[in-house]
């Protein structure tokens, strides 16, 4: 089963929200098997354009439980808090 990795990229306009809601984020990441692999608050864009200033990438152990940590009651109280304080983009990728 291939690997998965949910990636953010973050457009932070507050940052003491952002902090409240890494704290309830890392709280849901806990318990879901997800490791955090990369958080650049300047990434190096290459080609094109890069939307935000921060940028966030977790592996999962597959492309399911990357969706139940996403769906879940814990990371539900989280997303609120990353919607107010940041623009943000989200993206399920399915490795290898």
């Amino acid at each position: 089963m291939p690997k998965a990795y949910v990636v953010f990229t973050e457009s932070i306009k507050d940052p003491a929200g952002m902090a409240e809601y890494a704290k309830v984020a890392m709280e849901s990441i806990g318990g879901s098997g997800a490791r955090p692999l990369a958080v650049d608050a300047s990434p190096e864009t290459l080609e094109g354009e890069w939307h935000g200033n921060q940028t966030v990438i977790l592996e999962f152990d597959s492309v399911e439980a990357a969706k139940a940590w996403y769906t879940s009651e814990a990371y539900s109280k989280a997303i609120p808090l990353r919607q107010a304080a940041a623009d943000c983009n989200a993206a399920i990728i399915t490795g290898f």
